[in-house]
């Protein structure tokens, strides 16, 4: 038995001169500063207690020195729990009393968070800050840069991720070294990843798309990752001729298809953008592909899983549509009262079953039964179909049916009716609580400057397009949708701001 994801990413770290990541002031860090710097932290993690299953919570900026006691993590055989440096000092402690980690690891410039761990009995409570500032990473710089990986098998846990539930309890959902690993090797499969791609890493790194699916696809290929601390689009624009790949979110691209420096030309070094996190915009699609040649590369997966399906790299990438079920993964549609499987292009819950999906949920294992069929599908959440070509197509959360006058409404159906329509940006579907129908089908809608668009003309537009049910009571206009730091639309938002539309 070895280190065994750690053991799976450290296949070039042999490879000591070569650039792992490149930061925009022109730092770097090669792969034996990576190997040395993670044994540093695993090191400083040992001399702090830590022991294998042990919990280590990390608060901070994103930084690659964050990234090295990530890697330290492993090597020691802890468990991670990277937690959203935006979080408050009272979300915080709902993590730490519910994981109970050996060491929190915070920025120095909220002292507060001390005050939070201390009071949740947290053991051990560390700093990191910009510039390798800090009391974590000053034990790490006096440890020596040698350490003997701690044995761990394909079913120990390696990270616990919290969901980023809009109702209820945060979940913790534990991901095994083999659910991370597994994943990483399809992607870097199915994506063509070599030792000469260099990624552009704009995303945050407390999520699995920046953390697991960006960071340990680039190690396990033995690419160079350029590093950069926040989406910046003049920046971004200026490495892509030395980059050849980038994974995003929607937000990215639409800010992108919005700068003047965006053209053929500007995009001709890159082989590969992927998209994901939320959903990406038919109209989004169509307007790179014209603008750049490239079509992005829309793919599918969630905290409990990591990816699931993807459109391919060579064939047809359907825009709308999240692509194939990924080797080695399995993707069913059933009904989501009965579980009865469900035929091509009939809408009901998405299921999963493969060696990326989670083992459950940290301590609720009533909620994690409920979660699992007995044949060991993953019931998802979402709502979709599967065309008679294989291609998975995502309509919304279950959570985000609208039952209205007794008959299901899909959200997707209806904001991609409007989307279509001249002067709108983009659209968000919800119901909302309605005297006659139980749930009003509401639609909240963002402009394009200066359009002349209007409720009456949507409502105009939607007659001979959408069935009279499907058709929103009221479409309520706004500048912008709230969204999470992954760029999904907050629909339980603005269920609280437009929840009272159809009473008084």
């Amino acid at each position: 038995m070895t280190a065994h994801l750690y053991a799976q990413l450290a296949r070039h770290f042999s490879d000591r001169g070569k650039v792992a990541f490149e930061q925009p002031d022109g730092a770097i860090h090669t792969y034996g500063d990576v190997e040395e710097g993670a044994a540093r932290y695993a090191n400083a993690l040992v001399t702090l207690g830590v022991e294998p299953g042990d919990r280590v919570a990390i608060q901070v900026e994103k930084s690659v020195e964050a990234v090295l006691l990530n890697l330290g993590c492993l090597r020691v055989g802890a468990v991670l729990l990277p937690l959203n440096a935006a979080y408050t000092a009272a979300e915080v402690a709902y993590f730490l009393g519910d994981a109970e980690p050996r060491v929190f690891v915070h920025d120095p410039r909220r002292p507060e968070l001390a005050k939070t761990a201390k009071a949740a009995k947290v053991v051990r409570v560390e700093t990191m800050g910009p510039g390798g500032a800090g009391s974590l990473p000053a034990r790490a710089a006096r440890s020596s840069t040698s350490f003997a990986e701690v044995a761990r098998g394909p079913d120990d846990l390696a990270a616990i991720l919290y969901t980023s539930g809009t109702t209820g309890r945060s979940k913790g959902a534990m991901l095994t070294q083999e659910n991370l690993a597994s994943n990483a090797r399809t992607l870097l499969e199915y994506w063509r990843f070599a030792p000469d791609d260099v990624l552009i890493h704009a995303l945050p790194i407390y999520h699995a798309h920046g953390l697991f699916v960006a960071i340990n696809t680039l190690l396990m290929a033995g690419g160079r990752i350029l590093f950069l601390p926040k989406f910046d689009a003049d920046l971004i624009l200026k490495l892509m001729p030395r980059a050849t790949s980038l994974m995003g979110v929607p937000t990215f691209y639409t800010r992108l298809l919005g700068h003047p420096g965006l053209t053929r030309e500007a995009t001709a070094h890159m082989r590969l953008f992927i998209s994901g996190s939320a959903p990406l915009l038919p109209e989004t699609h169509r307007a790179w592909r014209e603008r750049t040649g490239h079509a992005i590369l829309e793919r599918y997966g969630m905290t409990e899983t990591g990816m699931n399906t993807s459109n391919p790299y060579e064939g047809e990438r359907v825009a709308g549509a999240v692509g194939l079920p990924l080797p080695g993964v399995s993707v069913r549609i059933a009904n989501p009262a009965t579980g009865e499987l469900l035929g091509a292009d009939e809408i009901g819950m998405i299921e999963v079953r493969g060696p990326n999906v989670f083992s459950g949920y940290w301590r609720m294992p009533e909620k994690t039964k409920a979660e699992f069929r007995k044949d060991l599908y993953f019931i998802t959440g979402d709502l979709g179909k599967i065309d008679a070509r294989g291609y998975v197509h995502i309509v919304g959360r279950g959570k985000d049916l609208i039952i209205s006058g007794g008959l299901n409404v899909y959200p997707k159906e209806v904001e991609s009716a409007i989307d279509a329509l001249p002067g709108v940006v983009e659209t968000a579907v919800i119901g909302a609580p309605h005297s006659d129908f139980g749930e009003g089908v509401t639609a909240i809608v963002v402009r394009e400057k200066g359009a002349a668009v209007n409720e009456a003309t949507i409502a105009a537009a939607l007659e001979g397009t959408l069935a009279k049910y499907k058709q929103p009571k009221r479409i309520l206009f706004v500048d912008e949708l709230p969204r999470n730091a992954m760029g999904k639309v907050q629909k339980n938002i603005l269920r609280d701001a437009f929840g009272e539309i159809y009473r008084g």
